[in-house]
């Protein structure tokens, strides 16, 4: 008979599944468990979780290594240097089982890695400052104040995005220069720290029985190898000031004070951040930044051609570097201004990008995917033999190990995913940084004046250039002027690579000249700053937009005088989105105020940056024939409703402990007239606003005074972003004589005893636009009470005319052959009094015309109602619309009274010189 045999159903637990795939993938992994077979007891008890900073100080505190306790008096170097070794061998066990096991993501491989980078440096740190402490004493400040030694982690450790086997990039920072204290030998500061930094190396990265801590690299420091290895902040600061590069602009981005504990002194930080972030985020858009990129990414591709480094994943096309620089590359151009980008993981800044777009979600997407992918990859090369390669292996069996762990079934599957991986970053990485057109421009020789000048002249008419000789005056003028002169050579390189493309560009507008003019007196004005016209040749479309957006308009050509940061919003896939989100734009406006609270300069120059961003989109929508002039009008003052309502919270914010009641929100209202208060807002078109209050707390008209003064202020004061509305106040009762803000008590008192005909018309299409709605509807209740009471007749009509010729008497045109559209006879201005003399002598049987509707709407309801013949009505409408539009048009191009040939609206004219005659029966 067989013996019986007993067989176990008890199936692999998943740690031991892990643990298992781990070794068949990892030497190092099978060699340390051989030779420290308690490590595999750790795995059993702390491999199923992710570790976190919390076990990896538990074992640094354990029984098993009493030397590394902080407290300990009696530790030695080596036994600091044994017990961080030891919890080195422990995570790197925990992460190779963990991840090729299948039950860690990236980000807990390389979270992990860098809490082992804060923790073992810290331990360091502490334990080597109070060694030396005790020799020297503690290194004083000026107020005699001990220092810490601030150790600044670079690149992935920065970025908490550190690799297993990476090296620890740091760059060592004291707060200043002195001499320590106690009665000991004294030391200047600089020798206390230059010891500790060298011993806090030794530390971690002398190689031992036990191995390596971590690999530190120094080379990022100022002047590198060749410079010392602790500085002070002001030996910082002078160095980047003075000396400073594009690449360690780069590198300072991800940097990172690692200071944890007893360590940290955080105003010390703060000190360490207010010089380095304006070293690496410039206030303004820097696209010069994409050059310095390109070349440094060139600098790289010729190593990795000279090397042979085709299959690195790091460095080789299509690898990690590359979407780095994707990243960064972003966040150096916009950094300064986008404090959102100032983050430091390369997946959070791709997200910002593509929240901002741009970078298209697509490609986001796409890099987001490549990157997991390489550095998962990444990952698995090192765990072979913990050594810091990224090089993909040549050996077929090592290749089949690697696919296996990537859980490809061989090595040709995991190649072409591979592949398509890096052809996909490769892909993105050109679309940012492709290089700008090169080769000689044909129109090259006109703009430099060497082609004859008859040659010259051909060539422009044949562009459609109507005027060429002046066109070339211009240009010689321009080549000739001390600006041009003087200008740096690389900023006279990029102006003289623009300016044929900006003939050609002006060549296909519809008025080649003016285009060209103005857009030559914009690269003029542009021509001191290089990242502008960097982002010009970066971008052609740009440069294609700007001309079509000055050659429609003049006006459009002194605003981007003006306000050059614009050119950035050129690039902005969403400025032809004719529909506005307005939560969203009111949302990224709180955001970005919000990164700058209490610094009301900026805060000002936000909200004229957003603001003027937004009027270009609507401006270059507008040229596009996206909006009719209604549909426009409406979006800016919606737009001009959102900037009111938010500089009065910024301006409450800032004055509200001065009321009786500061937890409540201000009981006050901004009532927009004219233009604003009718939905008919232009692009140059100024506020006219009152303001009011309903409170009846002691002293709150004195503070609602000040709110008021502060709003006007903030809304009208020139800044270096410009203004953000020209405000007018004289709308308010008893005019510039009457009080700032009125009491709504004081304005109702007034309004019905004190106002003048003309107020009420004005009050026709007034409305709330910001404040408390409370106070609002107050008002708009008066409002309507006001319009519908009775008046008689014929009083209303002498009033109204009276007021009509006065106005005709100082702004009308009085001759024969032009037309003021707004001021003269059969204008937009008698179609408006129409409506008014409408509105105050019919409202109080007809409630309805209370709504402030719009004069198009109004007169068609009048004839609904049977005021007005629907036959005069509707010629009357079509005329104030052909007027706005023309108005509208004038403008545009810097014809404020716009006026035109008379004959060219004779139809329109009569059409509203009838209704005029029909509604006062007067001719």
């Amino acid at each position: 008979m067989e013996p019986t045999v007993e067989r176990s159903n008890t199936r692999p637990t998943p740690l031991a599944t892990a643990l298992q795939a781990a070794q068949g993938h990892s030497h190092y992994l099978r060699n340390l468990l051989a030779a420290r077979p308690e490590i595999t007891a750790w795995l059993d008890a702390h491999a199923m979780q992710a570790l976190s900073v919390e076990q990896m100080n538990d074992f640094l505190d354990s029984d098993a290594t009493p030397a590394a306790r902080p407290e300990s008096a009696v530790a030695s170097d080596d036994d600091l240097r044994r017990a961080l070794r030891s919890l080195r061998q422990r995570v790197m066990a925990a992460l190779v089982v963990r991840d090729i096991g299948g039950l860690a993501t990236l980000a807990e491989v390389v979270e992990s890695m860098t809490v082992l980078a804060e923790v073992s440096t810290n331990r360091a740190l502490d334990f080597h400052h109070r060694q030396l402490r005790e020799q020297f004493g503690e290194p004083l400040d000026s107020h005699g104040q001990p220092q810490r030694l601030l150790v600044v982690g670079m690149g992935k450790l920065g970025g908490r995005e550190l690799n297993v086997s990476s090296d620890v990039d740091y760059i060592f920072i004291y707060p200043e220069d002195g001499q320590t204290g106690g009665d000991g030998r004294r030391i200047d500061n600089y020798d206390f720290f230059q010891r500790l930094g060298k011993r806090l190396i030794a530390t971690l990265g002398e190689l031992t029985a036990d191995g390596l801590v971590f690999r530190v690299d120094m080379r990022l420091r100022p002047n590198g190898d060749s410079g010392p290895l602790v500085c002070s902040l002001d030996s910082l600061e002078h160095y980047l000031i003075t000396q400073g590069r594009e690449w360690e602009r780069y590198a300072w981005i991800k940097a990172r004070v690692l200071n944890q504990g007893e360590n940290l002194q955080p105003e010390w930080v703060s000190a360490l951040q207010n010089i380095s972030r304006p070293f690496v985020f410039r206030k303004y858009l820097d696209f010069g930044a994409i050059n310095a990129m390109r070349d440094l990414h060139a600098q790289i591709r010729r190593e990795v051609a000279r090397k042979d480094m085709a299959e690195h994943i790091k460095l080789g096309p299509g690898g990690i570097r590359e979407i780095e620089f994707i990243a960064q590359v972003f966040q150096l151009i916009r950094g300064g201004r986008d404090p959102l980008l100032q983050v430091r993981p390369t997946l959070q800044v791709l997200a910002q990008l593509a929240e901002r777009r741009l970078l298209p979600p697509e490609n986001e997407h796409e890099l987001a995917t490549a990157y997991d992918f390489l550095r998962r990859l990444e990952h698995r090369l090192q765990y072979v033999n913990d050594a810091q390669t990224h090089r993909l292996p040549s050996a077929d069996e090592e290749r089949q190990q690697i696919a296996a762990a990537m859980a490809f079934a061989d090595w040709s599957a995991f190649l072409a995913v591979l592949e398509g991986h890096r052809a996909i970053v490769s892909r993105c990485f050109e679309e940012v940084f492709s290089e700008p057109e090169e080769g000689t421009h044909p129109l090259l020789g006109v703009w430099e004046e060497v082609v004859a000048k008859d040659d010259a002249l051909e060539r422009l008419s044949s562009l459609g250039f109507r005027q060429p000789k002046a066109i070339l005056e211009r240009l010689h003028s321009f080549r000739q002027g001390s600006r041009y002169v003087q200008l740096p050579a690389s900023n006279r390189e990029r102006l003289d690579a623009l300016g044929p493309r900006l003939i050609d560009a002006a060549a296909a507008t519809k008025n080649p000249d003016a285009t060209w003019l103005r857009g030559l007196d914009f690269l003029e004005t542009i021509s001191k700053r290089g990242a502008y016209l960097a982002l010009l040749l970066q971008y052609p479309q740009a440069l294609s937009h700007l001309a079509e957006l000055i050659g429609s308009s003049s006006w459009a050509a002194d605003y981007l005088n003006r306000h050059p940061i614009l050119l950035d919003e050129l690039l902005d896939s969403r400025i032809f989105d004719v529909k506005t989100d307005w939560q969203e734009f009111r949302d990224e406006l709180q955001s970005r105020l919000a990164q700058h609270r209490d610094d009301t300069e900026r805060e000002m120059d936000i909200l004229r940056e957003v603001h003027h961003a937004q009027v270009l989109h609507f401006l270059a929508q507008d040229f596009a024939g996206l909006h009719s002039v209604e549909h426009l009008a409406d979006r800016l003052s919606q737009l001009a409703d959102i900037m009111v309502q938010t500089t009065l919270d910024l301006c409450w914010r800032l004055l509200r402990n001065r009321h009786p009641h500061p937890e409540q929100p201000p009981r006050f209202a901004v009532i927009a007239y004219g233009k604003l208060g009718g939905k008919e807002l232009g692009f140059a078109s100024d506020l006219d606003l009152i303001y009011l209050h309903d409170d009846p707390a002691e002293g709150a008209g004195e503070v609602y005074a000040r709110l008021g003064q502060r709003l006007s202020t903030w809304m009208s004061s020139r800044t270096s972003a410009g203004m953000l509305f020209e405000v007018d106040l004289r709308l308010r009762p008893n005019g510039d004589s009457g009080m700032l803000v009125s009491p709504i008590s004081a304005f109702r008192d007034y309004q019905l005893k004190n106002a003048w005909a003309w107020e009420h018309q004005a009050l026709t299409r007034a409305r709330f636009c910001a404040g408390d709605p409370v106070v609002g509807e107050q008002f708009e209740a008066l409002r309507i009470e006001i319009l519908r009471q009775a008046r008689e007749p014929a009083k209303l009509k002498e009033e109204v005319l009276s007021m009509r010729q006065r106005m005709f008497d100082e702004h009308g045109s009085r001759s024969e052959e032009n037309f003021d559209i707004k001021h003269d006879r059969g204008g937009l201005i008698d179609v408006e009094f129409i409506v008014q003399y409408l509105i105050l002598g019919h409202a109080h049987a007809h409630a309805e015309l209370c709504g402030n509707l719009g004069n198009i709407a109004l007169l068609g309801m009048a004839a609904e109602l049977g005021l007005i013949p629907a036959e005069l009505a509707d010629p009357a409408r079509d005329a104030y619309r052909e007027f706005r539009r023309l108005q509208h048009v004038l403008r545009l191009n810097a014809d404020r009274r716009a006026r035109v040939e008379r004959a060219s609206l004779s139809r329109q004219i009569a059409a509203v010189k009838a209704l005029w005659e029909e509604v006062f029966d007067a001719a």
